[in-house]
């Protein structure tokens, strides 16, 4: 048996609506918050869970059926699921794979961390002679917890340093405040 034009990431790919259907309301069930429109077809669609055409199939067919409502907050639509759409997540969820479920679950937690994260950290990076300037300004809601200053050889290197930072911009600070706090004075070692 010859595999070279098989692709294995699709093997995963729900095209079963009614399996797609409880899948999203599982999800929504379990984050226990609204999900924009984007997000949600981010979330199914990205880690290659549901195939595109059946996420809107399934999304229509659950704002009929009333399983999840789309609401505005602040000018942004958001699905949210009704007790309807709960009382099915929890009956059948077990209908839906439960890799899926694994799956769509951490896409979506992935996701918040990434926009969390994006609201946590910002960047200016500014080019001179010698290199680059990469100012980061760190915030917890309204509050600027750190700004700080890094110099980079060239833009490779800045845009390099600000990936690894939005990654995980909490442990960055923590890091930074572990060490101010740690910080000793230096005191030489002599011998005769």
């Amino acid at each position: 048996m010859k595999f070279s034009n098989f692709d294995f990431s699709d093997m995963n790919n729900i095209d079963d609506i009614y399996a797609v259907k409880i899948l999203l309301c599982y999800f929504l069930n379990k984050v226990q918050r609204g999900v924009t429109p984007t997000q949600l077809l981010e979330i199914a669609t990205g880690g290659n869970i549901v195939n595109y055409f059946t996420y809107n199939h399934a999304v229509e067919s659950m704002l009929e059926n009333g399983l999840i409502l789309e609401t505005t907050i602040d000018g942004e639509n958001y699905y949210e699921l009704t007790e309807k759409g709960r009382n099915g997540a929890e009956e059948f969820k077990t209908m839906a794979p439960k890799s899926a479920r694994e799956k769509i679950l951490a896409e979506g937690l992935r996701l918040f961390a990434r926009l969390k994260n994006e609201n946590t950290v910002s960047f200016e990076t500014v080019e001179n002679e010698k290199g680059c300037e990469i100012k980061c300004v760190c915030v917890d809601n309204d509050m600027k917890l750190m700004e700080l200053t890094l110099f980079a050889p060239d833009m490779e290197q800045a845009e390099l340093i600000k990936s690894k930072i939005r990654m995980n911009p909490q442990a960055f600070y923590g890091k930074i405040m572990d060490f101010v706090l740690d910080n000793e004075e230096y005191v030489p070692n002599i011998k005769d």
